[in-house]
C-alpha cells in the first residue's frame, strides 16, 4: 500500500483511540494481505508528525505507543473548555515523585534519609492510586522494606517515553526546572497539562501529606500546630528540594540505607525526658 493511503488510516486509527497505540497495534487493523511492514508505518508515523508542525496538536511516541496531543502552548485556552480543574499536587509528594524516579527501585526509609523528614503514608497511597509507582521488591534487610519503581503509566502521563528521557540528575538543583514537564497534564484527557507545586499563602511549600490542594473544606489546625509532632509540618523543617536531589544524586545505587526518621513513640512523645525531669524538680520543691 502506497504510503500517501497509509497515513489517512493510521491517522484516523490514533484519533479514534482513547489511548497510545503501539507499532504492532497499527499493524494489527490491517489484514495479513496487505502487508503492511514496520518500516512503512515508521515512515508513516514520521510524516504524520512532520504534518503537525504548526499546529495546535502534535504526534508523539510515549511509552505506551504512539498518540495525538494537544500542544503545551495552546493548552491554557483549550483548558477552558473542562470546568473540572486539574489536580495541583504537594511539593512534598513531587519531591517524593522524583526521587523514586530518578533512584529505583528504592525504599521508603531511604526516601526519608534523603528528605529527611517522614514520608506520609497519604504520599505513598496517591502514587500508588493513580499508578505512577509500584513495588517492584523487596530490600534483603531487617524488616524487608518494600522497593518502589515507577510505573508504564508514569511515562505516559508525563510525556516519557523511556527513564533515559529524564533530564540527567546531575543538572537538577531545582524542583522547578521540573515544572514545564509536569504543569501540563491534565487528568480527563490525554494532553500534557501537568500542575504546578502548590505553596501556601505565605508563598512556603505545602505541608507533607497533602495530596492536592483543593480541598476547601480543611479545618483549621492553627492551635494545634505546636503540640503536633514535626512530620514536615512546617516550611521551616522542610530540606531545599536541591539539596534532596544532591543528596539523592550521591547516593549509591544499591546501598542498603538505614531509616533516618524518627520511631512513632518518639514521633508522638518528642519531649518525654524533658517532661520527667520537670516532673522530678515539681517533686522535690514540693518536699522541701
Amino acid at each position: 500500500m502506497h504510503p500517501e493511503q497509509l497515513k489517512p488510516i493510521v491517522e484516523a486509527a490514533l484519533l479514534a483511540s482513547t489511548q497510545p497505540m503501539t507499532i504492532a497495534q497499527l499493524k494489527a487493523i490491517f489484514g495479513e494481505d496487505e502487508e503492511i511492514g514496520t518500516d512503512e508505518l515508521t515512515q508513516v508515523l514520521a510524516a504524520l508528525g512532520a504534518d503537525c508542525e504548526g499546529r495546535g496538536v502534535e504526534l508523539v511516541e510515549v511509552a505506551s505507543g504512539w498518540r495525538y496531543q494537544v500542544r503545551r502552548e495552546v493548552h491554557g485556552w483549550v483548558s477552558r473548555m473542562w470546568a473540572e480543574k486539574p489536580s495541583r499536587y504537594s511539593r512534598a509528594l513531587l519531591e517524593t515523585l522524583a526521587l523514586i524516579a530518578y533512584r529505583q527501585p528504592i525504599t521508603r526509609p531511604e526516601i526519608e534519609q534523603i528528605r529527611g523528614v517522614v514520608v506520609s503514608s497519604n504520599i505513598i497511597k496517591t502514587l500508588e492510586e493513580r499508578e505512577w509507582i509500584r513495588v517492584v521488591g523487596h530490600r534483603d534487610v531487617p524488616g524487608k522494606p518494600a522497593l518502589f519503581g515507577t510505573t508504564r503509566a508514569f511515562l505516559d502521563y508525563f510525556n516519557l517515553k523511556s527513564l533515559d528521557a529524564l533530564p540527567p540528575l546531575s543538572e537538577i538543583r531545582d524542583l522547578e526546572e521540573l515544572n514545564p514537564q509536569m504543569r501540563f497534564e491534565g487528568d480527563a484527557e490525554p494532553v500534557a497539562a501537568r500542575a504546578a507545586l502548590p505553596e501556601d499563602a505565605a508563598g512556603e511549600p505545602a505541608v507533607e501529606g497533602e495530596d492536592t490542594l483543593n480541598n476547601e473544606n480543611t479545618p483549621n489546625t492553627d492551635d494545634a500546630v505546636a503540640d503536633a509532632p514535626a512530620v514536615e509540618s512546617a516550611a521551616e523543617t522542610t530540606p531545599d528540594e536541591g539539596d534532596a536531589i544532591e543528596a539523592a544524586n550521591q547516593l549509591p545505587a544499591g546501598d542498603d540505607v538505614a531509616a533516618a526518621s524518627p520511631t512513632a513513640d518518639e514521633a508522638e512523645n518528642p519531649a518525654s525526658d524533658v517532661e520527667d525531669d520537670d516532673a522530678e524538680k515539681d517533686t522535690e520543691e514540693s518536699r522541701a
